[in-house]
């Protein structure tokens, strides 16, 4: 083998060394910018939260913003008013989900089967 033709090889490879080597980097970076952009918007949804807007807690609680005070926002959910931090929030908007369905009507529990005896059936033998 001769010097040219070892730095010949030599020369390809460095090239391929460091696009192996910049993937990774530019996938991180990507990663770390879209996860500040998110949080830029979570904390701006939440500096903007409004009396009557409808919100999900981070435990996963819906709910009605009934009043903010400061850092604390008055949660209404089933007729209860809870105070939560206004950072534990997330207006119905950015959760994805939905929600529950407004106006749906609650599930009815099924009917219970007659039991032996009631003369509802044949008894069973």
């Amino acid at each position: 083998m001769t010097l040219a033709t070892g730095a010949a090889a030599g020369t390809g490879g460095s090239g391929l060394t460091l696009l192996i080597l910049a993937l990774p980097i530019l996938f991180l970076l990507f990663l770390m910018f879209s996860q500040r952009r998110r949080a830029r918007a979570v904390t701006d949804a939440q500096g903007q939260l409004q009396p009557g807007q409808e919100v999900m807690t981070t435990s996963g609680m819906y709910g009605v913003v009934r009043a903010i005070e400061d850092d604390v926002v008055h949660l209404e959910a089933g007729g209860t008013v809870f105070r939560f931090q206004r950072r534990a929030i997330l207006p119905i908007s950015m959760v994805g989900g939905g929600g529950p369905a407004r106006g749906a009507a609650p599930e009815s529990a099924p009917e219970p089967a007659p039991r032996d005896g009631d003369g509802d059936e044949e008894p069973r033998r």
